[in-house]
């Protein structure tokens, strides 16, 4: 089969590899559609250490059944699905307890680190365990449903924080995450949403999908701002989609006391973050690692429309032109969010 493979840091390679082999509780799954993650495009040149050669990356995806193993029962052959990514053991301790998220020995399609090696789905096959499927509603297309795990990431994030009817929440980065999460803070009933991002074309975006305000930091002081906007305290509710110091930082500096701020980004591994602030006023930090069976509502919501992951799609292309898609990602190209390719 071709696939996209990563022979080295920075050097990805369009070729013929072996189809892969499945188990017994495992599917083929013919792919459909892959889309090109955040974390792919930082992965290649070694930076975030969880894309080591050689390896075919690529976790968000959808496609076909084209052959399920000798102990998947309720599944078919030319059945539409797409799947989470993260590989869980279903007799872990987190995991009995619907925490499959934060598994011990969860491991990640499309990623190798030290610990593990799993090829992912940037190929015309993927294998994946039966636990991890999740049927593809009628309305929802294949590149729709290459986009739900960025969706069920932002979805993940809002239900984790503590929202009211009416909050008024800021949201740290308007891309594709930051887009899924102002969208999803309309859904669980904000009153006003801030959006926060050094673009101004994204935030014109964000304003479509459910942002009431729009603020660069390039030309505003944005806490200054958020108070003037809430009756000088400070938003109810803040969550970064960014992960480094400037954005955490800011967004503290723009909740009220007692506010939760859910850290959904995390561009870097470490940050500074004003303890005294945090502690003196009560700020409830939350993190939020990925998706915990969210797919399905996500899904649904696409089917609906309620969510639109249309909007932050880019382009599609073949997946024998990824390699010039990654450069262009990977140079920041103005106006590139989501390339979705087609094996």
């Amino acid at each position: 089969m071709k696939a996209l493979v990563l022979e080295a840091y920075n050097k990805l390679v369009y070729k013929d590899v072996p189809e892969p082999e499945f188990g017994d509780d495992e599917v083929l799954v013919k792919v459909k559609a892959v889309g090109i993650c955040g974390s792919d495009v930082h992965g290649i040149d070694g930076s975030t250490g969880r894309r080591i050669p050689p390896i075919i990356m690529g976790h968000e995806a959808s496609g076909v059944i084209e052959e399920p193993g000798a102990n998947v029962k309720n599944w078919s052959k030319g059945d539409r699905v797409t799947f989470d990514s993260m590989i869980y053991p279903l007799d872990d301790w987190y995991a009995r307890k619907g925490l499959y998220n934060l598994s011990d020995g969860r491991t990640i399609l499309g990623v190798s680190i030290e610990e593990f090696r799993r090829n992912g789905a940037f190929a015309e096959y993927v294998v994946v365990p039966k636990n991890n499927l999740c049927k593809i509603p009628e309305k929802v297309s294949f590149e729709q449903a290459a986009m739900v795990e960025p969706g069920g990431v932002a979805v993940h994030g809002v239900e984790l924080t503590p929202i009211a009817l009416n909050d008024t929440a800021i949201v740290m980065g308007a891309g594709m995450i930051g887009i899924f999460t102002i969208q999803a803070l309309r859904i669980a009933g904000c009153g006003k949403i801030i959006a926060v991002d050094l673009e101004n074309e994204k935030l014109d975006l964000a304003l479509t999908l459910g942002a009431d305000v729009g603020l660069n930091p390039n030309n505003c002081d944005v806490p200054e701002e958020v108070l003037k906007l809430t009756h000088n305290r400070g938003a109810d509710v803040g969550i970064d989609a960014v992960g480094i110091d400037a954005t955490v930082n800011s967004a503290l500096k723009s909740i009220r006391k007692g506010a939760p701020l859910t850290l959904v980004g995390n561009f870097s591994p470490q940050i500074n973050i004003p303890l005294q602030w945090i502690v003196s006023r009560e700020i409830k930090l939350i993190g939020s690692c990925g998706i915990c069976g969210e797919f399905e509502a996500v899904l649904a919501m696409y089917e609906n429309g309620t969510l639109k992951p249309e909007a932050i799609l880019s382009a599609t292309a073949p997946l024998s032109e990824g390699v010039s898609w990654f450069e262009r990602l990977y140079n920041k190209e103005k106006g590139l969010m989501k390339v979705v390719l087609i094996p």
